[in-house]
Order: structure tokens, then sequence, then C-alpha cells
């Protein structure tokens, strides 16, 4: 069942999608060759906190740290830790925020330092995807002619949209129906109505689209050893279009 959220949710996942916004923010000011992922996830928890509010990933299924932090070939789920970002990096972090009981979500892929022309153009075409679909979301819309318009760009540019995991429903629980693959064929699937929120996230590979997940039971990574980029944001369907409730206002 895809739940319609009420204005007073809305409301609370306003608060969420700004707290994970203000910390990607924070991180992309800390991001630079020689830091941690484990100091970045540190500095995201902290914040986080002090916004009154809870690291959604934090215990979830056991995920044992505030933020997920995936380099270069991991995709999605990578622990922080003690592992250094070198110049030429790219680091995907995802990171929630649950406030009164509703959470925000947002990925993002980040350059560490100077990076290939290449890899800019993987991290550029993904976000590119990204908005193409977001674009899309007003009410009346079939849910899969979201996830066509992002295939269509990613597989334009020559890259390989990742079929295992795909984006999905939020709002009380951090993971809610619908699914939202990042492919599909346009006019179908559930028809979008103001309410819903929807964590929409393309997961691209500049490689073959295969992926396998580590010993950790956690971490996906690239079966190829290519590059992978990762953007999400959460929006909200509202009467007139969307509202993207993760994207600070500049």
């Amino acid at each position: 069942m895809i739940i319609c959220k009420s204005e007073t949710e809305l409301g609370f996942m306003r608060e969420a999608g700004r707290i994970v916004a203000e910390t990607h923010r924070l991180m992309a000011e800390h991001i630079e060759p020689g830091i941690t992922t484990g100091e970045l996830d540190a500095i995201a928890d902290h914040y986080i906190r002090s916004q009154k509010a809870l690291p959604s990933f934090k215990g979830y299924n056991g995920f044992p740290a505030s933020i997920c932090a995936s380099v270069n070939d991991q995709l999605v789920h990578g622990f922080p830790g003690k592992r250094k970002l070198n110049e030429g990096d790219i680091v995907t972090l995802d990171i929630g925020a649950q406030y009164r009981g509703y959470h925000g979500d947002s990925a993002w892929t980040y350059p560490v330092g100077k990076i290939s022309a290449e890899t800019q153009r993987l991290l550029d075409v993904t976000e590119a995807s990204l908005y193409a679909g977001l674009e899309l979301v007003k009410p009346d819309v079939r849910l899969f002619t979201i996830s066509h318009a992002i295939q269509c760009v990613i597989e334009d540019a020559g890259f390989s949209v990742v079929r295992e995991y795909v984006g999905h429903g939020v709002g009380a629980e951090l993971h809610e129906e619908p699914e939202i693959p990042n492919y599909g064929v346009p006019d179908r699937g559930p028809r979008l109505k103001p309410g819903m929120v929807l964590a929409i996230e393309p997961m691209v590979n500049a490689g073959s689209r295969y992926v396998k997940t580590l010993e950790d039971n956690w971490t996906v990574v690239t079966v190829d050893g290519s590059m992978c980029a990762h953007f999400e944001h959460t929006v909200a369907v509202t009467d007139g279009g969307h509202e993207i409730l993760t994207k600070l206002d500049m």
C-alpha cells in the first residue's frame, strides 16, 4: 500500500529533508584527500543529532554507522571507517535523518580533489538522470514513466543502470512502497497522487550493470571494478507538481 502523507506529516518530512540537505552541505565542506570515511561519519552523526533528529541508518537492520560511505567501485552500503580518501577518488555519501518519526533520505557522489574527465562525466550523467526523473513527478503520471526517463539519460550516455537496487517510498518507515526502479516501460505502474513521498535514486555503473555484495553482507561493488555513482532526493507529490524535500534553497 502506498501511503499518502498529511500536511502535518509533510511538515515533519520537510524538516527531516532540511537536516539531510544541510548534512550534505557540511560533508561537501570536509571532503578532501586525507580525511577518513569514519571522520565524515562522526561529523554527520554529530550534526544530525544537534538538530534534534536521529540518523536513520544507525542500527537499521544492524547497520553499524550513521551514514553510508561508498568509494570508487562501491555502489551502496559502504561502511565508514579508517579508509582515507585519496586524490581522484569519488565517494558516495548516503544520508538519512529521522525527525519526529519521519525520514528524509538523500545520496550524493562527490569528487575527491581532481578526478578524471570520464569519471566526472559519470557523475554529471547520473545527476542529470535524477533530475530528468524528478521533472516528471506530478499527479496522474504513471511511476514507470519516471523510471524510463532515468534509464534513457543513463543508457544514451553509454553507462549502465543497476537493476538489483531501486528507489522507494519513504515516510514513517525508511523504506515504504512503491519500489522505484531506474528502468522501465513508460505509462505503466501506479499513478502518482498528492501526498506520496518518493526517494528517487539512480545508481549507475561506468562499466557493466552487474554488482555483488562483499563478505560483510552490506557493501555492494561493481563486478568489473568500474566506477559507479549514486544520486538521490526525497520528493513529495503536490497538487501542482512536486517538492524536493532534501534540496537546499540556495
